[in-house]
């Protein structure tokens, strides 16, 4: 019987990524050591980040499976060290690729990540469990999708993805997004806290930079699509966003009601002054599927009224001379409240019913717009040289 080779053992290492990074392993310089005994028995040393990684049992997993399923192994001697102060710092630059500290990769020429604000003029219109779903509904349809949890004060969205209780590991001054089972990643400022029920207290300048810190200071790797949950109404964060990502796309969610409509045209209207394009509003709790007819009636009683998200499109439309479309209108449901109430968003727990299928939708209008260059800066200097 042969036994692998090292060379055949490190390609198979090459194949697991580390599941925070999203990167093989090899390319990482986490394997430190590979040797392979004449009787099949591979020793490997793979070097975690920090002491006490939260998810080295996933990395001893993967890679055990790994190297087994060469031909002529035995069995397999996993040992787990931590990385030095160097290879940290190896690994730091390796991440960054160079870039200068505290430089938002997503507001730089050419970068491909579609980058939406989800915004509303008011609480309780949902907003939070429509980017969780939105960002869920992306994943599914194979994209690579990550979640800034920007509502300071309100910071819900780790509750609603089951990871309330996860701290993000820290590489030196590089922070890893917490990973969710569903393959979305999230950085909260909740996640950032030293316990999960203290106050958040900032005002503008505090805010600003835990703004940066979570888009700056945290890996995020090659996304196709990152969502920030924006506090609602027309604030500092609003503000901060627009100076920083002024790339980003903004969504407008209002509920039906009169009152919760106008105040969102105040949010659209302060995305475009910060020159962000609003692509689109979400009608959320737009009606309730009566409970005494079948499903075929079509039966909906319009709790909140009617009418709020298309007169949020209209008017947005004739304000700012383009077309805002009225994106989906997503009814009220049991399961989409209790969803994000135990971490189990709708379009995962139950995508069959009316809301997961609205919201799918809308996560398919909102990426089947593509990620190309038009309309972004490239860096370009015009020259007179010809």
């Amino acid at each position: 019987m042969s036994i692998p080779t090292a060379e055949q053992v490190q390609a198979a290492l090459a194949t697991v990524n580390d599941p925070e990074i999203k990167r093989p392993i090899t390319e990482l310089g986490m394997v430190d050591s590979v040797e392979v005994s004449p009787d099949g028995v591979v020793a490997v040393e793979v070097l975690l980040t920090v002491a006490g990684c939260p998810l080295k049992d996933t990395i001893n997993r993967d890679v055990t499976a790994a190297v087994q399923g060469l031909e002529g192994v035995t069995r397999v001697d996993l040992t787990l060290g931590v990385m030095s102060t160097e290879q940290r710092a190896q690994l730091r630059e390796v991440l960054s690729d160079g870039r200068a500290q505290r430089e938002i990769p997503f507001a730089q020429p050419g970068n491909l990540t579609k980058v939406y604000a989800i915004a509303s003029g008011k609480g309780g219109v949902g907003k939070s469990s429509v980017t969780v779903n939105l960002a869920l509904a992306m994943a599914r349809s194979g994209l690579k999708v990550g979640i800034v949890d920007a509502d300071i004060y309100g910071h819900s969205v780790p509750a609603m993805l089951g990871v309330a209780d996860s701290r993000p590991t820290q590489v030196d001054d590089l922070i890893m997004p917490v990973p969710t089972a569903s393959g979305v990643s999230v950085i909260s400022i909740g996640m950032l806290k030293p316990r999960r029920d203290q106050v958040v207290a900032w005002r503008g300048p505090m805010l600003d930079r835990a703004l940066v810190q979570m888009l700056a200071d945290v890996y995020w790797g090659d996304l196709d699509a990152l969502l920030l949950d924006l506090p609602p109404g027309t604030g500092d964060v609003a503000i901060s966003l627009g100076q920083h990502l002024p790339n980003a796309e903004v969504v407008v969610v209002t509920t039906p009601q009169e009152a919760a409509a106008e105040v969102a045209e105040r949010a659209g209207t302060m995305a475009s002054m910060m020159h962000q394009r609003v692509v689109g509003v979400v009608e959320n709790m737009s009606y309730l599927p009566c409970p005494h007819c079948p499903p075929e009636d079509d039966h909906r009683l319009e709790v909140f009224g009617a009418g709020g998200g298309e007169r949020v499109a209209r008017t947005l439309s004739q304000r700012f001379g383009y077309d805002v479309p009225l994106l989906g209108t997503i009814p009220l449901e049991v399961a989409l409240r209790e969803g994000g109430d135990v971490g189990k968003p709708i379009v995962e727990a139950e995508p069959g019913s009316p809301a997961a299928r609205e919201l799918e939708r809308i996560a398919g209008t909102l990426s089947g717009r593509g990620r190309g260059l038009a309309g972004m800066q490239l860096g370009l200097t015009p020259s007179s040289k010809f």
